[in-house]
């Protein structure tokens, strides 16, 4: 394992246009979830890039809440990395400019979502089943901007169509500045595991970064991985949801072969806190402790085997009712949350 660590360490970091990367621990995007609060909260405990909630190329869908909530970045560090997805080549090309006059500094285009909703409008994983849409897509949104433009795509559409290798040539000849490949296809959604192998092929066929996603929920398997495909980062997405320190532990095993020291129970419960009321910030009271059902639900899960303390928390109605869980929590079932965490 030492040697899979210190190969890392060998390798210059990787860039996405101007931008070089702290180190090799990226959030991926994730619709509903790497909202603002959520990727500051990453970015914070080591996160060396993050990447926001899918945007629709349709600006004309940009009044809705949902769209303006995700599209808010003023005073975020840099880089900033704004997805959108869609497969209209010009709708998305003009989306890709108008959220690089609005801060972007990164733009990524979704060829990895496997939710039929997005999959039904030809959009996300779908569009890799059309290469020829897949190469004008690519090549108008990189026409159409001055700042680097990643893609995130998957192995391919089903077990019998596996095209990942072709659509990353698509991709460097287009100019496409790095790119995320989840080991998985749009047929598998997140079942069974993920493969690096595709990955790893990938990596040897062109020049421009590659980040490997899928199943890397440990430091270990972050090293395993990295060494294993030739990657230049790994992208986390699932293994962050009510764990965000994993970036900090996955950024200390690659530089120092030691695992970093759990968070202790104050800092689990601080960090709750602040995440608790980052949502209520962002969203407003009434949606915020809607999200925050989610949110806090993953950090209980750990230690909630019974679902008792999530659907507890998840019958509260008011912010003011979710802190005062969480306190009591604390208060009253330290030793419980102590355990929890460093069982998990």
């Amino acid at each position: 394992m030492r040697d899979s660590v210190s190969s890392q360490t060998d390798r210059p970091l990787p860039r996405i246009g101007r931008h070089t990367l702290p180190n090799r621990v990226i959030l991926a995007p994730m619709a509903g979830v790497t909202d603002r609060p959520f990727r500051q909260l990453c970015r914070e405990l080591g996160a060396g890039l993050v990447v926001s909630e899918m945007v629709t190329a349709d600006s004309r869908l940009w009044h809705t809440r949902k769209s303006r909530q995700r599209m808010i970045h003023r005073g975020e560090p840099g880089p900033r990395s704004v997805q959108i997805a869609g497969g209209d080549p010009e709708m998305l090309a003009e989306a890709a400019r108008l959220n690089a006059e609005s801060g972007a500094e990164i733009i990524d285009i979704n060829m990895g979502c496997p939710a039929k909703k997005v999959c039904n409008k030809a959009a996300g994983s779908a569009l890799l089943r059309d290469e020829r849409l897949v190469a004008d897509i690519l090549e108008a949104v990189v026409a159409a901007v001055e700042i680097p433009v990643t893609l995130k795509i998957r192995t391919g559409w089903c077990a019998d169509s596996r095209n990942a290798e072709r659509v990353a040539k698509l991709a460097e000849n287009a100019g496409i500045a790095a790119l995320a490949v989840h080991g998985r296809t749009r047929e598998q959604r997140y079942t069974g595991e993920a493969e690096y192998d595709t990955i790893a092929a990938i990596k040897q066929q062109v020049s421009i970064p590659v980040f490997a996603n899928g199943d890397v929920t440990t430091p270990q398997r972050a090293a395993d991985v990295l060494a294993y495909t030739g990657a230049d980062a790994v992208m986390i997405g699932r293994g962050a949801q009510g764990n965000p320190w994993l970036f900090r532990e996955i950024e200390h095993y690659l530089a120092t072969g030691r695992e970093h020291a759990p968070p202790t129970t104050e800092e689990f419960v601080d960090t709750m806190r602040w995440h608790l009321r980052a949502l209520h910030e962002h969203y407003g009271e009434y949606l915020g402790v809607r999200v925050a059902r989610k949110h806090i639900g993953w950090y209980l899960a750990s230690h909630d085997p019974g679902r008792e303390r999530r659907a507890r928390f998840n019958r509260l109605e008011q912010a003011s009712q979710q802190f005062e869980f969480l306190h009591e929590l604390f208060r009253g079932d330290a030793v419980a949350i102590d355990n929890g965490i460093h069982a998990a």
